[in-house]
């Protein structure tokens, strides 16, 4: 009699089985509830973890004032801005560690990290995509060793990309991507190892020099339907880190001072910059061309959009950058045959 009874209740809408994230949460309360019954009334809690509460105190000054880090000794400060935001992996490492020593003092100090961290990257976390726009771009380091230039050529030109930028090509491959893209883009340059594919008119094409002593950068008029943009397309030096010379990019930051002059002397408003920075655009050393340009990423976004290493991606230093354009959406297309993830990017173009 008790079962029918209590058969009937839960078919009248009584209590059945706890929701799934009830269970969760009663879990979590109970959970809470036993770490706190540990600490409580324990004066050793604040003695306790002084040492995790000083690395995270240390994790915060980092990223408090990362712009002051000098570049004096192998460029370390635009080595600490490069992986900026991976220094938040340490936050979690530093909570377990406090729970684990019972420190209320380690567990205060990682606030301030916390803190700093999301006031930094916390508006990256969330989606700022839209829609609408009215031109399409895409860049891709394709990767002078690529295996399957063909195959990489239909991949991107597969995201509808309207004007479309590819860094890094080599003399025998030049040809297998101007075939393989021939159908696709009309108009399209080529100027030393960059080079430019649209489906709209080309003009005023010239070489930029980035002060490498041979062709890694070029600018063109494109010919839109709203209107002349003005499209750059670079490929700056490598950066490398090493032992004994820390991080090594004084080539980088020559050449990226070199195209940021070329882009303030341009005559048009509306400008794309579409290449592979080697740089984030937090790192001090671009400031000649991020302090007049802005991200399509940062913008229209949506996460961090990491594009190298193609396998497990740990930097955006393949940037698509605009000034009097408006970015709508931002996204990273799939791996090809580079070990660079292609970059595309949707704006708008106001009619002049």
């Amino acid at each position: 009699m008790a079962q029918q009874a209590y058969v009937a209740e839960t078919d009248n809408g009584g209590p059945g089985p706890e929701p799934r994230g009830a269970r969760l949460r009663s879990l979590l309360v109970r959970l809470v509830g036993r770490l706190s019954a540990g600490w409580r009334g324990d004066p050793r809690i604040w003695r306790r973890g002084l040492v995790v509460a000083a690395f995270a105190l240390l994790l915060a000054l980092v990223m408090l004032v990362h712009s002051r880090i000098p570049n004096r000794f192998g460029n370390l400060g635009s080595l600490t801005e490069t992986f900026l935001p991976w220094l938040g992996v340490f936050i979690p490492v530093f909570l377990v560690l406090a729970f684990v020593r019972r420190s209320a003092t380690a567990l205060i100090a990682l606030l301030l990290p916390a803190v700093v961290w999301l006031n930094l990257f916390g508006g990256l976390l969330g989606d700022k995509t839209g829609s609408g726009g009215d031109l399409t771009v895409a860049t891709h380091n394709v990767n002078a060793d690529n295996a399957d230039p063909s195959g990489t050529a239909r991949d991107v030109a597969a995201s509808g990309a309207d004007v479309l930028a590819l860094e890094e090509l080599t003399e025998t491959a030049v040809p297998v991507y101007e075939k393989a893209l021939a159908e696709t883009y009309r108009y399209h340059s080529v100027q030393g190892t960059v080079g430019l594919w649209s489906k709209y008119p080309l003009t005023d094409v010239a070489a930029v020099d980035i002060k490498l002593g041979w062709v890694r950068a070029m600018r063109a008029t494109v010919t839109t339907p709203q209107g002349a943009v003005g499209f750059y397309v670079a490929h700056l030096p490598s950066v490398r880190v090493k032992l004994q010379a820390g991080f090594t990019a004084h080539q980088r930051d020559k050449s990226a001072d070199a195209l940021g002059e070329a882009i303030a002397a341009d005559p048009l408003s509306r400008k794309v910059l579409l290449g592979d920075l080697n740089g984030t655009m937090n790192d001090r050393s671009l400031n000649a061309v991020t302090s007049q340009m802005r991200s399509a990423q940062g913008a229209a976004g949506s996460g961090f959009g990491f594009s190298w290493p193609a396998s497990f991606p740990m930097a955006r230093i393949d940037q698509i950058m605009v000034t009097g354009v408006e970015p709508v959406t931002s996204w990273t297309l799939p791996q090809t045959g580079s070990d660079h993830l292609p970059v595309a990017a949707r704006v708008k173009v106001t009619t002049s």
